[in-house]
């Protein structure tokens, strides 16, 4: 599992990192912080897409933050633990 912080001061950088993180699985646990539970080869994907296509683009003032971490390591509180759980659906 990935954990990917970030501060971009553009806008329209910004919009189009958290659409890309959205894309590859990425679940928003706040407004700059993402969750992607994917599979190891995702990950990486995900990160040469950073470093291809995001990296030169950032500037001095911003900041991305990659965690990574195993799941079963993972501890969380409130509205976190709720997104790991089934969903119940009633027709």
């Amino acid at each position: 599992m990935l954990v990917v912080s970030y501060d971009i001061a553009d806008d329209k950088l910004r919009r189009k990192f958290s659409k890309m993180l959205e894309k590859n699985g990425g679940v928003r646990l706040q407004y700059s912080v993402f969750e992607i539970n994917n599979t190891k080869r995702m990950q990486d994907i995900l990160r040469v897409k950073i470093e291809s296509v995001f990296a030169e683009k950032f500037g001095g003032g911003d900041s991305i933050f990659i965690f990574e971490t195993e799941l079963d390591h993972a501890v969380k509180y409130g509205n976190a633990i709720h997104r790991d759980q089934p969903l119940v659906y009633f027709p």
